[in-house]
């Protein structure tokens, strides 16, 4: 995906400020996706059989873009203490986590969300003890 962007920056005339910000977001997927798959790797190894596993879903409004706010955001859910695995769905406005219960609850997610800017809210947040349907 990354290598596919930087290929059509690559072959478009943009100003140096556009090309600059356009190499950071491609950037912020590399990394991201990077950390998630490390930070996912590195809590899952255990989580299914954690008797404190909990996974919910949400919707988050006020995002304006997959880049730089699903993928913000994705990604600070991922860092969390006790996070085994964050997807932000910006074409559903949906965020599917998974997480430890005794270290993350409600209050959590929602601060953890609005950290990113005060423009994002989340709503109608569903607790469950079993993973939710991919």
């Amino acid at each position: 995906e990354a290598a596919e962007l930087e290929e059509r920056i690559n072959k478009t005339k943009f100003s140096k400020e556009a090309r600059e910000k356009a190499e950071a977001e491609i950037k912020t997927v590399e990394n991201g996706t990077t950390e998630n798959t490390e930070a996912y790797e590195k809590q899952a190894e255990n989580f299914q059989n954690n008797e404190h596993y909990a996974a919910a879903q949400f919707t988050i409004k006020g995002m304006t873009c997959a880049m730089g706010c699903a993928k913000t955001i994705e990604k600070k859910l991922a860092k969390m203490d006790g996070m085994y695995n964050a997807k932000v769905d910006f074409e559903n406005e949906l965020a599917t986590v998974e997480f430890d219960a005794e270290k993350i609850d409600k209050d959590a997610l929602v601060s953890t969300v609005s950290s990113v800017s005060k423009s994002y809210s989340v709503e109608d947040i569903q607790l469950s003890d079993q993973a939710f349907s991919k």
